[in-house]
Protein backbone atom coordinates (compact mmCIF):
# COMPACT_ATOMS: atom_id res chain seq x y z
CA UNK A 1 0.00 0.00 0.00
CA UNK A 2 3.18 1.99 0.67
CA UNK A 3 3.86 1.75 -2.61
CA UNK A 4 0.10 2.81 -4.26
CA UNK A 5 0.04 5.54 -2.11
CA UNK A 6 3.35 6.94 -3.37
CA UNK A 7 2.48 6.21 -6.93
CA UNK A 8 -0.74 7.87 -6.50
CA UNK A 9 0.76 10.89 -4.95
CA UNK A 10 3.40 10.88 -7.82
CA UNK A 11 0.27 10.27 -10.37
CA UNK A 12 -1.17 13.46 -9.09
CA UNK A 13 1.50 16.02 -8.92
CA UNK A 14 2.05 14.50 -12.51
CA UNK A 15 -1.05 15.21 -13.44
CA UNK A 16 -0.88 19.07 -11.54
CA UNK A 17 2.45 19.76 -12.73
CA UNK A 18 0.69 19.00 -16.75
CA UNK A 19 -1.98 20.96 -15.78
CA UNK A 20 0.34 23.96 -14.15
CA UNK A 21 2.11 23.74 -17.84
CA UNK A 22 -0.73 24.21 -19.42
CA UNK A 23 -1.79 27.13 -17.59
CA UNK A 24 1.92 28.52 -17.88
CA UNK A 25 1.62 27.81 -21.87
CA UNK A 26 -1.92 29.74 -21.77
CA UNK A 27 -0.68 32.56 -19.87
CA UNK A 28 2.89 32.83 -22.33
CA UNK A 29 -0.21 33.32 -25.14
CA UNK A 30 -1.56 36.13 -23.11
CA UNK A 31 1.73 37.98 -21.91
CA UNK A 32 2.74 38.14 -25.69
CA UNK A 33 -0.80 39.39 -27.10
CA UNK A 34 0.13 41.98 -23.74
CA UNK A 35 3.24 42.98 -25.11
CA UNK A 36 1.76 43.39 -29.02
CA UNK A 37 -0.91 45.58 -27.63
CA UNK A 38 1.90 47.46 -25.09
CA UNK A 39 3.76 48.18 -28.21
CA UNK A 40 0.94 49.22 -30.35
CA UNK A 41 -0.25 51.02 -27.02
CA UNK A 42 3.49 53.19 -27.27
CA UNK A 43 3.11 53.63 -30.84
CA UNK A 44 -0.57 54.81 -30.35
CA UNK A 45 0.49 57.24 -27.10
CA UNK A 46 3.49 58.90 -29.42
CA UNK A 47 1.12 59.38 -31.89
CA UNK A 48 -1.21 61.52 -29.37
CA UNK A 49 2.12 62.95 -27.84
CA UNK A 50 3.07 64.58 -31.62
CA UNK A 51 -0.66 65.09 -32.76
CA UNK A 52 -0.57 67.03 -29.08
CA UNK A 53 2.77 68.85 -29.53
CA UNK A 54 1.60 70.00 -33.12
CA UNK A 55 -1.85 71.12 -31.85
CA UNK A 56 0.24 73.69 -29.10
CA UNK A 57 2.15 74.92 -31.99
CA UNK A 58 -0.88 75.46 -33.58
CA UNK A 59 -2.15 77.59 -31.00
CA UNK A 60 0.40 79.38 -29.95
CA UNK A 61 0.53 80.27 -33.69
CA UNK A 62 -3.25 81.47 -33.60
CA UNK A 63 -2.69 83.49 -30.25
CA UNK A 64 -0.16 85.37 -32.32
CA UNK A 65 -2.13 85.69 -35.03
CA UNK A 66 -5.11 86.74 -32.92
CA UNK A 67 -2.73 89.43 -30.89
CA UNK A 68 -1.34 91.17 -34.30
CA UNK A 69 -4.90 91.10 -36.17
CA UNK A 70 -5.94 92.31 -32.84
CA UNK A 71 -3.36 95.41 -32.39
CA UNK A 72 -3.82 96.12 -36.39
CA UNK A 73 -7.70 96.03 -36.17
CA UNK A 74 -7.53 98.14 -32.68
CA UNK A 75 -4.77 100.77 -34.57
CA UNK A 76 -7.17 100.68 -37.93
CA UNK A 77 -9.75 101.43 -35.92
CA UNK A 78 -8.33 104.32 -34.05
CA UNK A 79 -7.20 105.89 -37.56
CA UNK A 80 -11.01 105.15 -39.29
CA UNK A 81 -12.45 107.12 -35.96
CA UNK A 82 -10.14 110.44 -37.10
CA UNK A 83 -10.62 109.95 -39.98
CA UNK A 84 -14.30 109.98 -39.55
CA UNK A 85 -13.97 112.61 -36.76
CA UNK A 86 -12.01 115.09 -39.83
CA UNK A 87 -14.45 114.31 -42.20
CA UNK A 88 -17.28 115.45 -39.44
CA UNK A 89 -15.52 118.57 -39.37
CA UNK A 90 -14.66 119.23 -42.93
CA UNK A 91 -18.84 118.26 -43.83
CA UNK A 92 -19.61 120.80 -40.92
CA UNK A 93 -17.02 123.73 -42.00
CA UNK A 94 -18.69 122.81 -46.25
CA UNK A 95 -22.04 123.78 -45.23
CA UNK A 96 -21.38 126.91 -43.28
CA UNK A 97 -19.36 128.02 -46.28
CA UNK A 98 -22.47 127.00 -48.33
CA UNK A 99 -24.81 129.00 -45.64
CA UNK A 100 -22.43 131.81 -46.04
CA UNK A 101 -22.03 131.47 -49.76
CA UNK A 102 -26.22 131.22 -50.36
CA UNK A 103 -26.20 134.36 -48.25
CA UNK A 104 -24.05 136.23 -50.61
CA UNK A 105 -25.86 134.83 -53.20
CA UNK A 106 -29.02 136.06 -51.94
CA UNK A 107 -27.88 139.24 -50.98
CA UNK A 108 -25.97 139.69 -54.63
CA UNK A 109 -29.70 138.77 -57.07
CA UNK A 110 -30.98 141.67 -58.51
CA UNK A 111 -34.17 141.95 -57.84
CA UNK A 112 -36.92 141.49 -60.42
CA UNK A 113 -38.96 143.78 -61.62
CA UNK A 114 -43.04 143.41 -59.25
CA UNK A 115 -44.96 141.79 -60.70
CA UNK A 116 -48.13 143.54 -61.96
CA UNK A 117 -51.56 142.59 -60.17
CA UNK A 118 -53.50 140.62 -62.56
CA UNK A 119 -56.62 141.62 -61.28
CA UNK A 120 -55.93 145.38 -60.59
CA UNK A 121 -58.03 148.10 -62.13
CA UNK A 122 -56.34 150.76 -64.82
CA UNK A 123 -56.63 153.40 -62.54
CA UNK A 124 -54.91 151.69 -60.07
CA UNK A 125 -51.91 151.03 -62.37
CA UNK A 126 -51.81 154.43 -63.31
CA UNK A 127 -51.24 155.77 -59.48
CA UNK A 128 -48.57 152.56 -58.93
CA UNK A 129 -46.67 153.46 -61.87
CA UNK A 130 -46.81 157.58 -60.97
CA UNK A 131 -45.31 156.64 -57.18
CA UNK A 132 -42.41 154.60 -58.48
CA UNK A 133 -41.41 156.97 -61.20
CA UNK A 134 -41.91 159.96 -58.67
CA UNK A 135 -40.09 159.37 -55.85
CA UNK A 136 -38.50 162.84 -55.07
CA UNK A 137 -42.09 164.00 -55.52
CA UNK A 138 -43.61 162.22 -52.58
CA UNK A 139 -40.55 161.92 -50.58
CA UNK A 140 -39.72 158.13 -50.20
CA UNK A 141 -37.98 155.90 -52.00
CA UNK A 142 -39.16 153.47 -53.82
CA UNK A 143 -39.35 149.91 -52.56
CA UNK A 144 -36.64 148.40 -54.95
CA UNK A 145 -34.31 150.94 -54.00
CA UNK A 146 -34.89 149.66 -50.41
CA UNK A 147 -34.89 146.16 -51.11
CA UNK A 148 -31.13 146.95 -53.43
CA UNK A 149 -30.06 148.51 -50.05
CA UNK A 150 -30.96 145.93 -48.35
CA UNK A 151 -29.10 143.47 -50.34
CA UNK A 152 -25.84 145.49 -50.76
CA UNK A 153 -25.87 145.62 -47.11
CA UNK A 154 -26.52 141.74 -46.42
CA UNK A 155 -23.62 141.26 -49.36
CA UNK A 156 -21.16 143.43 -47.33
CA UNK A 157 -22.29 141.88 -44.07
CA UNK A 158 -21.55 138.10 -45.70
CA UNK A 159 -17.92 139.69 -47.39
CA UNK A 160 -17.16 140.59 -43.42
CA UNK A 161 -18.05 137.09 -42.24
CA UNK A 162 -15.87 135.69 -44.52
CA UNK A 163 -12.78 137.98 -44.39
CA UNK A 164 -12.87 137.32 -40.15
CA UNK A 165 -12.92 133.16 -40.88
CA UNK A 166 -9.95 133.98 -43.45
CA UNK A 167 -11.54 132.69 -46.44
CA UNK A 168 -11.76 136.27 -48.44
CA UNK A 169 -8.22 136.95 -50.08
Amino acid sequence: MNHSLGLTIESLVAVLLVLTIGYCMLLNKRLKRLKADEHSLKAVIGELITATEIAERAIGGLKHAVRDVNENLGSQLAQANHMSEHLRKQLAEGDHVVRRLTKIAIAARPLSAPEPAPAAAPSERVSTETAASEPAATGRASPERISAAKAVAAAAQAFTERRRSGLAA
